[in-house]
C-alpha cells in the first residue's frame, strides 16, 4: 500500500497545519459557516493522523515551490505550516519533493493528482479541478498518470534539497 500525491495549489491536506487548514477553509467561496469550517478542519486533522499511525506505509508528496511561498493565512500561519510540514515529512516513510519555480520541463501540467496503490498492488488515481474530482481506475489511464508522476518526481528537487529549501523559506519569515 502507498499514496503518492502531486499538488500545485495548496499544501496537501495530509500535511496541513491546523491554522493553514483553517485559512484554506476561510477562503472558500461560497463562505462556510463557523460550524462547517470547524467540522472540515477537524476532519482534516483526523485524516492526517494516518501519516503518523502508519509508519510502514510509503507516503510521497510532490508540491510546487509556489505553494510554500504563497503566504496563505499570513506570515505566522506560513511559518507554522512550514514547521509542521518539516515535522511530518521527517519519518523515513514520508517523502517530500518540491518542484522548483524555475523548471524548463514539467511532467504534470494537467493539475493535482493522487495515486493509491492497494495492498493487492492495484493502483487507482484521483484527479481534481474546479468543483469536481475524478476517480480513475482504468489501467491505461493509470499507466499515463504514473508516467506523469514519475517524470515530475525526476524533475523535482530531491528530498534533502526539498527540506533544505523549506528550512530556508522558514528562515525568511
Amino acid at each position: 500500500m502507498s499514496l503518492s500525491t502531486y499538488e500545485c495549489r495548496l499544501v496537501p491536506g495530509l500535511l496541513q497545519s491546523e491554522a493553514y487548514a483553517r485559512a484554506v477553509f476561510d477562503n472558500s467561496i461560497p463562505l462556510l459557516t463557523d460550524e462547517q469550517t470547524e467540522a472540515q478542519v477537524a476532519a482534516r486533522m483526523e485524516r492526517q493522523a494516518m501519516v503518523r499511525e502508519r509508519p510502514t506505509v510509503p507516503f510521497g508528496f510532490i508540491v510546487e515551490e509556489s505553494v510554500f511561498r504563497r503566504g496563505l493565512g499570513g506570515a505566522q500561519v506560513q511559518a507554522n505550516m512550514l514547521d509542521h510540514v518539516l515535522e511530518l515529512t521527517a519519518p523515513r516513510n514520508v517523502t517530500l519533493q518540491v518542484v522548483p519555480l524555475k523548471l524548463e520541463f514539467h511532467g504534470c501540467l494537467d493539475g493535482p493528482m493522487r495515486i493509491l496503490e492497494t495492498p493487492e498492488g492495484r493502483r487507482v488515481g484521483y484527479s481534481e479541478g474546479q468543483q469536481n474530482g475524478r476517480l480513475i481506475s482504468d489501467a491505461k489511464e493509470m499507466s499515463l498518470l504514473c508516467r506523469r508522476y514519475d517524470t515530475l518526481r525526476s524533475q523535482a528537487l530531491n528530498p534533502k534539497e526539498s527540506r533544505d529549501l523549506l528550512e530556508r523559506l522558514r528562515g525568511e519569515l
